[in-house]
């Protein structure tokens, strides 16, 4: 697998690294056929949130895009781009970071 970017909705560039892929299906296996709308998700959220990191952001879409209720995508941020951190399923909104 190669890099992928994505543009989020604030022009922000941000990357999917192999390595961060590797690390997403080892801790999440069942998000492996879910990549696309990790990217949608990104792209597209239903629900944005800042993270528990300063530079951090949560990005989710709903609707049974992923493996649950919904799909979060952790992107961290460093200048004007970002990478995604990890992503996962959940069954419900987080409340806040």
């Amino acid at each position: 697998m190669t890099a992928d970017f994505v543009q989020d909705p604030d022009g922000r560039r941000v990357e999917l690294t192999a390595e961060r892929w590797q690390h997403i299906l080892e801790a999440h296996a069942e998000i492996d056929e879910h990549r696309d709308e990790i990217m949608r998700a990104v792209r597209n959220p239903d629900h944005r949130l800042p993270g528990r990191e300063a530079n951090e952001e949560w990005f989710l879409i709903g609707g049974g895009a992923g493996p649950s209720r919904w799909l979060q995508v952790v992107v961290a941020y460093g200048e004007d781009r970002g990478w995604i951190v990890t992503a996962f399923a959940r069954r419900s909104l987080p409340r806040q970071a």
